[in-house]
């Protein structure tokens, strides 16, 4: 097997258990927090928000600076270190003791892992170029398979061993994965000693001067927008459709499931498409796409219809993130492209950041239904502007190489 290859499957299996690890703790982190003495419903929403955005808050500051030091040292000692950071965070939050050392294991953990854009800089800058795509689709479809199976799994392990227990599993899991890429995944392209690092300022500087990484750049803060103004509120639309209150939970996740299970089926697919036809076309297809299933959204009249929209809706997501990750690897210098990685996975979080406020304001003021109308309009104003002035991959020269 091809050596770009080898490293592809481990760091998919890598990435699959982390993710699977970090999700297992999505649908019981607020009785955790209950537990350790929060009784008040109105307390326990607070400390839970602090909780869940704190690791995005600190990783959005911190991953620009660790996606340095790997075009620096190398990214595989960048995904080692994210590894062993991300279990480190979850064996400190499984021994908290209280709701303000949980919310500050959280910050830590968004401070000191990063795993996923270690883990996209790792692959893109060892896969061959014209394999990209097909190879950040696989990587893709990992962080979509674990985020459909953690939050079931984890429900399913806090009712058998307890939700302690399942922050020791999620470390375990990360620490073996750390030693399984130190002694199999080996790093085909190592910086050069010779050449000068480029700091945290001048990767950013690069990002926003050229426009093409710009217009990626900022598609991934809409993209990102788009998912998470919609899935806080996701419960209250689907309570809309009178569902009986003793099952709401578990439709809701099944339902809510749907969407990521259809990514990890399509991811690959899109990837292999953008190799063959562009990305360019791709991309403002699956943009496009996207915005019309979320408008959709407003005229399904039952669950049936609702789970058949939300399948077009994760398949058509799945040549979303893949693709501008592709995108930024293809147009960074060979030499900037773990920078230049890590600053388009700090967009990603910043979108997670502004989607529930922004989703949250527009419901709260004008209704659901508006901001799923919202959404889809940021979508399609976005796939026009790319279709008019981004220069695609495939008829521009990438900077590889160059600094």
């Amino acid at each position: 097997m091809e050596l770009w290859r080898k490293n592809l499957f481990i760091l998919w299996g890598t990435q699959f258990l982390a993710m699977l690890g970090m999700n297992l703790v999505v649908p019981f982190l607020p009785f955790f927090i209950r537990q350790l003495g929060v009784p008040d419903d109105a307390a326990l929403a607070q400390w839970s928000g602090f909780a869940f955005s704190g690791t995005f808050f600190s990783a959005f500051i911190a991953t620009p600076i660790w996606g340095a030091f790997g075009d620096r040292y190398g990214r595989k000692p960048m995904v080692i270190r994210a590894l062993i950071g991300l279990g480190l965070s979850q064996l400190l939050i499984g021994l908290s003791q209280s709701p303000m050392q949980v919310v500050l294991f959280r910050i830590l953990q968004g401070a000191i892992s990063g795993f996923i854009a270690s883990s996209l800089a790792l692959v893109s800058t060892n896969t061959p170029k014209d394999r990209i795509g097909y190879a950040l689709g696989i990587l893709q479809s990992a962080t979509a398979g674990g985020m459909v199976m953690g939050p079931f799994v984890g429900g399913l392990l806090a009712d058998l061993i307890g939700y302690r227990e399942i922050f020791f599993i999620t470390a375990s899991l990360c620490f073996v994965g750390s030693i399984v890429v130190f002694y199999h995944v080996k790093e085909l392209s190592l910086p050069s000693r010779e050449t000068r690092p480029f700091t945290v300022r001048q990767n950013y500087q690069l990002m926003f001067s050229d426009r093409r990484l710009r217009l990626i750049g900022l598609t991934l803060i809409v993209g990102q927008m788009s998912v998470l103004m919609i899935e806080p509120i996701f419960a209250l639309f689907i309570e809309q459709f009178q569902t009986g209150s003793a099952f709401l939970s578990t439709v809701t996740g099944g339902i809510f499931s749907i969407a990521g299970l259809f990514m990890v089926i399509s991811a690959p697919w899109w990837g292999k498409r953008n190799d063959r036809l562009g990305y360019k076309r791709n991309l403002t297809i699956a943009l496009a796409a996207t915005g019309i299933v979320y408008a959709g959204h407003i005229i399904v009249k039952d669950l049936v219809q609702l789970g058949a929209l939300r399948a077009l809706l994760g398949f058509a997501r799945g040549g979303v993130l893949p693709t501008l990750y592709s995108l930024v690897s293809l147009f960074a210098p060979a030499n900037r492209r773990g920078g230049m990685m890590a600053i388009a996975s700090s967009l990603t979080l910043f979108g997670n950041m502004m989607g529930p406020m922004v989703g949250g304001y527009v419901a709260a003021h004008f209704g659901i239904q508006t901001s799923f109308l919202v959404n889809s309009f940021m979508l399609l104003v976005t796939s026009i502007v790319l279709w008019r002035f981004l220069q695609d991959s495939s008829t521009s020269a990438s900077s590889e190489g160059t600094s």
